[in-house]
């Protein structure tokens, strides 16, 4: 462990944010420099816990306690091989994290947890400042081939497991760059792309290809792939939204969360926007649908756009300020969370529902809202909603960003193709990974639904591994369960 007494003597710190006025007039990450030596006191604080239950918490299984304390020691060279022996990319875990690790953590029962996810970051940055990450080329080929469908963390995830295993993988991803979500649907305050980037040409001076406008099951038939790949890795995310089909549905300045995201994104690295399809939040009142973080990006973005109001809506109860009795330690805590772009300037309202969008012509004008209560009906056991006399009303609107979750992946194209089979839900059918089509594996929102990118990256490891024991009959590569790692003194 680190310093036996080091929960004693260090509290919880984390780097200082710029201020709120400062920041939205950019797109920079909103951290300011962190001394190292205040990194290495938040290692400290790791306890000798007996059972660590940050491991549970994290969907990687980062062996937690054994990176602290390589901090705490300054070993970084040995911190980022502890840490890279389970995550691939703590570069973007370090920044875009929930961290359910640190909600597990056991310091956490009665004092702020340990800075777990601030400390991956560090790790990550110092191994790139130090030469630490290199390119490390397999040193024999299997001889066998397999296709990553998609960019995003599940895929490159699984790209990076596959290449280490010795095989040739090509990643096929249908938008003009890689990195799926990290990309597109993730703003550069909280990821900036050079980050992307920066591990990007690690993976292709590794040997890896990415082939970009590849729309497998459109411009790439999927024959193609059947054909000229020993095994598929499908990772193309869960990307049709739920929308809300209600009066006025159809009116100019309703748009999906992900439009929004992505085309600033695409501004941001200085792409051209066609004028007919720009959507913007500048001198507009800005309405969020639905409160969980793509919402609060959609925030982030209306505030730098200089909107005259932004306001977030949400449909649930308004969670408690302290962990609710339902959620004890060490699950994952309902409470309420105030993120970085609600600091910048937003209004927050719960148990509202959004009846109809109303407008002047074609162009939205206004929200017609209801507040609602949630009751538990005693004869299904689940809650429901009931709207409250007398709260209708209607507020100014001038553009409304839908940001309630995603359904299921695309069908038509490629799944269809394909020819695997589909859950209940509408998800790519496994079995330990292994679609119903016997060289097909799927991970990430395509098999699990919409989730984390810590949990996309778990899933890219576990299918990796399975396509690898599919195609070699045994396999190096490491699962969750089985991960460990012995520090040798």
């Amino acid at each position: 462990m680190a310093d036996p007494k080091g929960f004693l003597k260090f509290t919880r710190e984390l780097p200082d944010t710029r201020r709120p006025e400062e920041r939205i007039s950019d797109y920079r990450e909103i951290y300011q420099p962190f001394d190292e030596s205040k990194t290495i006191e938040q290692a400290a604080r790791c306890m000798d816990c007996g059972i660590p239950f940050c491991h549970s918490g994290c969907p990687l299984g980062n062996i937690i306690p054994e990176f602290n304390d390589a901090v705490f020691r300054e070993d970084w060279a040995l911190a980022y091989e502890i840490l890279s022996s389970t995550n691939n990319f703590p570069e973007f875990t370090g920044r875009i994290c929930p961290a359910p690790c640190e909600a597990a953590c056991v310091l956490g029962i009665n004092q702020p947890a340990v800075a777990i996810e601030h400390i991956e970051k560090a790790i990550a940055e110092k191994a790139f400042e130090n030469g630490i990450i290199r390119p490390v080329p397999p040193a024999i080929r299997s001889g066998k081939k397999v296709a990553v469908v998609g960019s995003g963390p599940a895929g490159l995830a699984a790209a990076a497991q596959l290449n280490k295993a010795g095989h040739s993988v090509t990643v096929f991803e249908r938008k003009d760059r890689i990195g799926g979500l990290l990309r597109y649907g993730i703003p550069d305050f909280k990821l900036e792309k050079n980050v992307v980037d920066r591990r990007l040409a690690v993976m292709e001076a590794e040997g890896i290809k990415f082939r970009t406008n590849a729309d497998v099951g459109g411009n790439i038939p999927v024959k193609e792939l059947n054909d000229s790949f020993d095994a598929l890795i499908l990772c193309g995310g869960s990307t049709i939204p739920r929308d809300l089909p209600i009066p006025g549905r159809e009116l100019e300045g309703v748009h999906f969360a992900m439009d929004f995201l992505e085309q600033n994104n695409r501004r941001v690295a200085g792409d051209p926007i066609d004028p007919r399809e720009v959507i913007m939040a500048t001198d507009k009142h800005v309405v969020v649908i639905g409160g969980g973080d793509t919402g609060s990006d959609c925030v982030g973005t209306s505030n730098r756009h200089l909107a005259i109001s932004v306001t977030q809506i949400e449909l649930l109860s308004k969670p408690p300020e302290e962990r609710a009795a339902e959620t004890p330690w060490p699950l994952w805590p309902m409470m309420m969370r105030t993120s970085s772009s609600h600091e910048e300037g937003c209004e927050r309202h719960w148990a509202i529902l959004t009846k109809a969008f109303k407008g002047e012509g074609k162009k939205l004008k206004s929200l017609q809202l209801v507040d609602i209560e949630w009751k538990k009906n005693l004869d299904t056991g689940r809650h429901e909603f009931m709207e409250i006399d007398g709260t209708e009303r209607e507020i100014p609107c001038d553009l409304a960003l839908l940001a309630i979750g995603y359904l299921h992946p695309k069908h038509k194209g490629m799944l269809e193709g394909l020819g695997v089979e589909l859950d209940e839900r509408g998800n790519v059918k496994t079995s330990d990974y292994q679609t119903s089509v016997e060289h097909i594996f799927a991970a990430g929102d395509m098999r699990r639904g919409q989730s984390l990118v810590v949990w996309a990256i778990s899933e890219g490891r576990e299918a990796a591994r399975a396509a690898d024991l599919y195609l070699m009959g045994e396999t190096m590569l490491e699962g969750k369960e089985a991960s460990s790692f012995e520090i040798i003194k």
